[in-house]
């Protein structure tokens, strides 16, 4: 039988990163970690974490993260029908990407309790694969899968819309927007796997641009984006219900006119783990309907 205590040291160690750093998450000292972990190497006859730092799960030890995971969701799910095993909430992990937690998501966790939840910020052309390796329950991801062990549910697309201040497009785009002023224009993005830019470039200009070597300011906040945009950073794509505002004062305008991006999204989650977040899945399709397209 696989002890629940070690199964928890496993999923600390790997979240954060060092055993010390699970100690004190689980309230034990490292040498109960380290033990803990020891025996359950010894019962599945694999390394299970790689000494870091940091320290990561191995395949086998993401195997029986996902397993500790969704045993927990299991057990709070039991207990809403039997009050006698109640427990503290669950903790929940969830890939998501940063627009939409700045967008719609925020609101639908609120009305969900009984969980703690652990949001894993990542693009959503790649949040698909924290839920493939196990690292998370569910996911807000663009990929439609299909994904092994996974339903999906789609939710909408969010819509984006390039722009930029005034006066930075008086500046860069005077003669129009064209493959030439987007390769010396200064633009944004979230992080190295941000490729949002690029695809409305392409779309909206010259496909080659997909590729194009696009000179960009790194801000990883959504916020971030608006702001600098507003203040003349940079041009970027930002979600329309973000920018609806500042684009109706003429505080941001529409680089290229109304040529919008539409981003699809979809819920990913393991089918184990279904009847658990039922109630959550209710509010993010809720929330979804009143802000995607």
């Amino acid at each position: 039988m696989l002890a629940p205590a070690q199964l928890a040291a496993l999923a600390a160690i790997h979240r954060q990163g060092s055993f010390e750093a699970a100690a004190a998450e689980l309230h034990v000292t490292p040498s109960a970690i380290s033990q803990r972990l020891k025996a359950l190497e010894d019962l599945a006859g694999a390394l299970l974490i790689r000494r870091g730092p940091p320290c990561r799960a191995t395949e086998a030890g993401l195997r029986l993260i996902r397993h500790h995971d969704e045993v927990a969701l299991l057990e709070r799910d039991l207990a809403r029908d039997l009050p006698g095993l109640a427990a503290g909430p669950a903790r929940l992990r969830i890939a998501v990407n940063a627009d939409s937690l700045a967008t719609w998501v925020m609101p639908a966790l609120a009305q969900v309790e009984g969980f703690l939840f652990d949001l894993v910020i990542d693009d959503e052309d790649v949040s698909q694969d924290w839920l493939r390796r196990g690292e998370v329950a569910a996911a807000i991801t663009n990929q439609p899968g299909p994904l092994a062990g996974c339903d999906t549910l789609a939710l909408g697309a969010l819509r984006y819309r390039a722009t930029a201040s005034p006066g930075f497009a008086a500046r860069w785009f005077a003669q129009g927007v064209t493959a030439e002023t987007l390769i010396h224009a200064p633009a944004l993005t979230f992080s190295e796997k941000d490729r949002l830019q690029h695809r409305w470039a392409a779309q909206a200009v010259d496909p080659a641009l997909l590729r194009a070597a696009l000179p960009c300011h790194r801000i990883a906040s959504s916020q971030g984006f608006v702001e600098a945009c507003r203040l003349g950073l940079g041009w970027a794509l930002n979600p329309d219900c973000l920018v609806a505002g500042a684009l109706q004062r003429g505080d941001l305008v529409e680089i290229a006119g109304d040529q919008p991006l539409d981003v699809p999204l979809f819920w990913q989650f393991t089918r184990l783990a279904a009847p658990a977040l039922r109630g959550l899945t209710a509010a993010l399709r809720d929330a979804a309907a009143r802000t995607l397209i």
